[in-house]
């Protein structure tokens, strides 16, 4: 293990240090069913790659996150929590799980958590990897739901072996690779607790998903426009915004070209109902489209017909009808 600090987590702190410890890494926890005087237990943080992680060890019971605690302190982390020695049992979001040692369950610290010791007076060992929410759900595409675990996988022992066995030195002298690492990270959580299938939207993403409409209906007409601007106004990845798509039939390219080509076909049915000679290029370049051949051949996919053929045929094509969609309603 590699300490942040030689001063921070002896072998054996008393009650009172250990929880101090905790809270000023965890937030606030408490530990339960065991006599102060006779507890014993250590907090050993130490920094891999920007994630923070403790190897967390005591004789308590039980520890409990409450509700008001989560309204205090405002702690915004998942935690990975493998259990190194002992068995334990994690409640959370009404899900009580067990763990063996070298299993590893997913808490989300804005939720109330407890923490249970299966053996009565034995130390038990844990170690908590911290992962930021925002970036993780950013990362993954998906918010995880906590109080899920999973039993010894591949992905689980390679994020173990990881954090147990990363040598300092070699850290420092391979340090151009540190942005790769935290990606690896990143991606063996979502390897070890990806949903085993699309999960329903929730309130927040169809808020997220409105927001997201909003910016691409204002934005539509910039030729430049591409998903990861749209994921950057919102502060999400191209990742999750293509998530929210993909769980409503679509993706956000076809959506960005289905506003331009439905803007265009409004456009021209005034260019024929005013009878004004508006060159049909211009149209392409006020509705997103770089050049008009890219426009046409798009717009003939969509449509069945040229623009030429629409706007000369009033507005309705050369057969006299629109084959078009509402992009609104699309989505």
């Amino acid at each position: 293990m590699h300490p942040i600090d030689d001063s921070i987590g002896e072998p054996a702190l008393d009650f009172e240090a250990w929880r101090a410890l905790i809270q000023s890494f965890c937030g606030r926890y408490h530990p339960e069913g065991i006599e102060p005087s006779v507890f014993a237990g250590w907090v050993h943080p130490f920094s891999l790659w920007e994630f923070l992680a403790l190897d967390i060890g005591s004789n308590a019971q039980r520890i409990e996150r409450t509700k008001r605690d989560v309204r205090l302190d405002g702690m915004e982390y998942y935690a990975a929590v493998f259990q190194l020695a002992g068995r334990s049992a994690i409640s959370q979001n009404d899900q009580v799980v067990s763990l063996d040692v070298g299993e590893v369950a997913l808490v989300d610290a804005t939720r109330p958590l407890t923490y249970l010791s299966s053996d009565e007076n034995t130390l038990w060992n844990c170690l908590s990897i911290q992962l930021p929410r925002q970036s993780l759900v950013s990362h993954l595409g998906f918010e995880p739901q906590g109080g899920i675990f999973r039993r010894r996988t591949l992905a689980g022992r390679l994020l173990l072996d990881i954090f147990r066995n990363a040598d300092n030195a070699e850290r420092i002298a391979c340090a151009s690779a540190d942005p790769y690492m935290r990606l690896a990270i990143y991606d063996l959580i979502g390897a070890l607790f990806a949903p085993s299938a699309p999960s329903p939207t929730s309130r927040h993403a169809d808020r997220l998903f409105t927001r997201i409409r909003d910016v691409v209906m204002d934005r539509f007409a910039d030729p430049d426009l591409r998903p990861r601007d749209v994921a950057a106004e919102l502060g999400i990845s191209v990742r999750y915004l293509q998530k929210l798509f993909a769980l409503r039939g679509s993706t956000c390219s076809d959506f960005i070209q289905s506003l331009r080509l439905d803007h265009a076909v409004r456009l021209l049915h005034r260019r024929a109902l005013t009878k004004t000679r508006q060159p049909l290029s211009e149209i392409a370049y006020t509705c997103g489209f770089r050049d008009y051949t890219n426009f046409a051949q798009q717009f003939r996919r969509r449509f069945g017909h040229t623009p030429s053929a629409h706007s000369d045929g009033d507005g309705r094509g050369v057969n006299g009808t629109v084959r078009t969609t509402n992009s609104e309603s699309a989505v």
